[in-house]
Formats: structure tokens, sequence, C-alpha cells
């Protein structure tokens, strides 16, 4: 067992394995013996296996005949017995036997030559429990009902690069990859990692879910391109790419939020789309460049009916993944995600936390010296509504540990929100804090094309000031405004974000395959 976690490219013995496994790939083609073949005698799934005899007593065995493959995890090889255990793709293991008495001895010397951890191996036999009460395969040959031979072993996919080695953390728990090791070489952690396939199939249910809750409420789940003229739909840095055909540079989808709309305008009134965007900005825990996010837009909605219908998306999500709304994390600790949940104001909760009055009317020589002296930097072109929000994330947003519903935005942040009915100088904006992170944002949408244009605007003068993340005035958008766009609200959900809510996972984690450097 080795004491560090060594990325499996590059430990000492990888040249010489490497060697060693393709050297045997080669001897079994010149044998004329294919170590992938296409097809299996395969009748019984490993899981199945498992189902129907988990109930043997030791030394029981029956006369059930199965055909089955999974990975090479474990092998011990002696004289004339050999043990071997083979895992499927869901993490589910079984004991496989090869005897002298039951294989032949030319078989069992080739299975002891050729066989190595990791190979994906077929075996044909009867099922019993060894005298210890360990659930197995007898390995033995066999005839098809087409009177067809059926080897009692046979490589069904000869690995030539090993699987990583386990070793001990410092916690004194095993470990077979290091943290950016899990990420960089997903498909083995996948392998040797049950948490790694249970966040998977956690994903799968949880979008799942999410389409059924939609489904319930009648929502059609339509499509966006990724690939657009203009970048909108966020205040966010888009990638860049050249398109040939057109001679044109167009942008990676940082939202799909201006042709949901659209489709809106066109009549389709319940929309949603759970989309991959792409946004130029910083990696950490909580961000990832290429990420997953839902979206959902309703005629004739609020941001108070979207705040009703992302609370029943989450919970859903977390008893269909879960089995209820109390979850356990990763550390071990439980959160509840159940019942109705908290509302609290952006300003007034800022207001209480600094001991002094913020409106939109306090004057922005007054926010950047409050700015100034707790400690929060600010950049010269950032708006006053811009101001607060960077105070509120300093000051308030960490302490937000219950799910919280903060509401009613700066007018100046939030060019695509509709003004607050009562409150001047605020838009009925609401963002949802999970354990003092943002989960979901929902609007009352804007859809006046007048104020939107005015909005537009405004937002170029930002962008000239110096803002690189200032929306981009779209001509597109607005004549679709101003064929006539009912009220609406719409909402917005990280489903990355979604699954490190329900694991307290960090959003690598969450995420199959992230993007990482090139090493």
């Amino acid at each position: 067992m080795t004491t560090s976690p060594e990325n499996p490219q590059t430990t000492d013995d990888t040249p010489e394995q490497v060697r060693v496994r393709a050297e045997k790939r080669a001897r079994l083609l010149e044998a004329g013996i294919d170590p992938y073949p296409v097809a299996l005698p395969i009748t019984t799934t490993i899981p199945e296996v498992r189902a129907a005899y988990g109930h043997l007593e030791a030394g029981e065995e029956t006369t059930d005949v199965v055909g089955v493959a999974g990975r090479v995890t474990y092998l011990r090889n002696g004289g004339k017995l050999c043990f071997v255990t083979l895992q499927s793709g869901d993490g589910t293991r079984v004991q496989v036997m090869l005897s002298l008495a039951a294989v032949g001895e030319e078989s069992l010397a080739a299975y002891k030559a050729d066989v190595d951890l990791g190979d994906h191996l077929f075996v044909h036999g009867h099922v019993g429990a060894s005298r210890r009460g360990e659930l197995s395969i007898f390995a033995e040959p066999g005839t098809s009902e087409d009177g067809e031979e059926i080897p009692a072993w046979q490589i069904a996919s000869k690995a030539i690069r090993p699987l990583p080695k386990t070793y001990e953390t410092a916690d004194g728990e095993e470990s077979s990859l290091s943290e950016e090791g899990r990420i960089r070489w997903r498909h083995l952690d996948l392998v040797m990692r049950s948490a790694a396939r249970d966040m998977v199939r956690m994903r799968s249910a949880v979008v799942k879910s999410l389409r059924e809750t939609f489904e319930q409420r009648d929502f059609l789940e339509i499509e966006t391109p990724m690939l657009q003229n203009l970048h909108g739909g966020a205040a966010a840095r888009p990638f860049v790419t050249h398109m040939n055909a057109y001679d044109t540079d167009l942008y990676l989808r940082i939202a799909p939020e201006l042709y949901l709309k659209r489709a809106v305008v066109g009549g389709l009134e319940k929309v949603f789309e759970i989309n991959r965007n792409f946004r130029n900005e910083g990696a950490d825990s909580t961000h990832s460049p290429e990420f997953t996010m839902l979206e959902a837009y309703e005629a004739y909605g609020t941001y108070d009916t979207m705040a009703v219908l992302t609370r029943e998306l989450i919970q859903n999500a977390a008893l269909a993944a879960t089995g209820g709304t109390l979850v356990t994390l990763a550390d071990g600790s439980e959160y509840e995600l159940g019942g109705e949940w908290d509302r609290i104001g952006l300003y007034e909760s800022l207001s209480e936390s600094l001991g002094e009055e913020i409106t939109p009317h306090t004057p922005e020589a007054e926010l950047r010296a409050t700015a100034d002296r707790i400690g929060v930097e600010l950049a010269p072109h950032h708006t006053p509504g811009k101001i607060v929000e960077e105070m509120w994330e300093a000051r308030v947003e960490p302490t937000l540990y219950a799910p919280t519903f903060v509401r009613d935005f700066p007018i100046d942040t939030s060019p695509l929100t509709r003004a607050h009915r009562t409150q001047p100088g605020k838009v009925e904006k609401w963002d949802l804090i999970i354990r003092g992170m943002e989960q979901a944002t929902a609007y009352s949408e804007l859809v006046d094309p007048v104020v939107q244009r005015e909005r537009f605007e405004a937002q170029a003068l930002v962008a000239a000031a110096g803002d690189p993340e200032a929306m981009v005035l779209d001509e597109d958008f607005l004549r679709a405004m101003e064929a006539g766009m009912p009220p609406s609200g719409g909402m917005g959900m990280g489903i990355d974000r979604l699954l490190t809510t329900l694991t307290g996972a960090g959003i690598r984690e969450t995420i199959t395959f992230p993007l990482v450097k090139r090493v």
C-alpha cells in the first residue's frame, strides 16, 4: 500500500505496467484471441445475481447457471483455486471461483497469465455460496441452447493501464485518488469510489424530478441557441468564438433568458429549459465556467409565484434524490429544506447589519464611504446599486444559513426586471440564499419595450465606464418585445449548485466531467 495520493498517470510503476499489459494484449492477438470481443454470452447482471441468490447459506450451491461480466477489482491466485471479484457499473460485486477441476489445467494457466486487475472479464458457471458464506459463481464451461460452446471465462476488455493504488489518508481512511485526481481522471473515480457513482445517480434523479414538477404544472421544455450573435440575459463575461461559414464572431450562451422570453411573446406561456451555459470568469468551489442552468418563464406570473415554484422544485428534488427534505451533507451534518422559507428585504437586512439606514436614495458618496469603512473594495464603475449589493454580499449573505428569499434589489443592477410596484428605486427580484450561497434568482419580468431600451442604453454607459459584465443592447430582442410580451415571472437556478445544496459537496464534485486545466 502506498502512502501518498500519486497521480495514476505518473506513478513509478505505470510505464512498466503498461508495457507488460500491452505485451499480453499482443500475445493474445497473435494467438488468435480477441481481447476486445464484440459480443459475449451474458445472461445475467451482477446486481441480478445478488438480488436472486443473496440468501444462500454458507456452502449452499445451486444448479442455476449464469453468464456475467464485470471489471476485475480483486485477484488471488492459488495453485488449484483462483479467486476473483467482479464489479458491475453500479459498484455491485460478486466473487468468482475458478478451480483446476472445473476449468482444466490449460484454462487455469491461461487465466493466471492473461488476466489483470482492471480487466473486464466474462465468467460462466453455477451460483452458490462459498464455505465462508460469500456469494460466488463457480466457473465452468457450458453449452448454449444452439449448441455453441461457452468458455468458463473470457477477457471482455483488456485494460492496458492499471487502476490506481489505494493509499492511506492523514485521517487513516483508505482512498485511491487525490481530490485533483478525482476531478482530472473521473473515469477512475467512478470505478474506485461509490460516492462518485452515487453523485451521478443523484444528479440524474434531481433532473428527472425537476422535469416532472414542470410537467405537473403544464410547462413546455424547449431549447434555445448555445451560439449567439449577442450575449445577453445575465451580467457575465462571455466566451467568444468564430464561425467560418458566416465569417462572424459568435458568443457562447451566458443565459437562455432572452430567447425564452421570445417564446413567451410567441404564445408559449409556460416554458423552461435545462441548458448548458458558459461564462468566462473565475472557477472555485461555487463557480464553474461551464455549468448547467434551469430557467423558466410563466405568463401572468410574478416573482411571488416563482418563489412558490422554486421552493417546490427544490423540495421535490430532495425527496426524489434523498427520500426526504432533511438532507445529510458531506461533513455529516443535516440540513432541513422542508416547510415554508424566510423572506427578507435586501435594503432592510443590510441596514440592520450596518446599524444605519440604507435606501435606494442614499447618495453614492455616502455609500462609498460606508463601503470603505467596512472594508468592501469597489471599482470606479460601480453604480450605487452595485455598491449596495457588494456590501450586502460581504455583510449579510454569509450569515444566511436557512433557505431565505432576499427580495427587492436595486434598479440599476437589474436591467431585465420590472420596477417595484410600491417601492421606488427597487425592482421585483429575489435571490434565494441557502447556507450562505446563492441558489436561484427570480423576477417579475420587465415587459415594457420602451423601458427595456432605456435600461439597455444605461447598461451601455456602464460598459463604457469599464464594467466588462454589462449587458449589450439587443435589437432583435427589443423587436420581439415590441410585439407584446404578457406580464410574466421568470426564474433561474443552477443545477450544479442544487447538487451542492443537497450534498454539501464542492461544485466540481457535482459535475461529472468538470473543466480542468491541462497539465
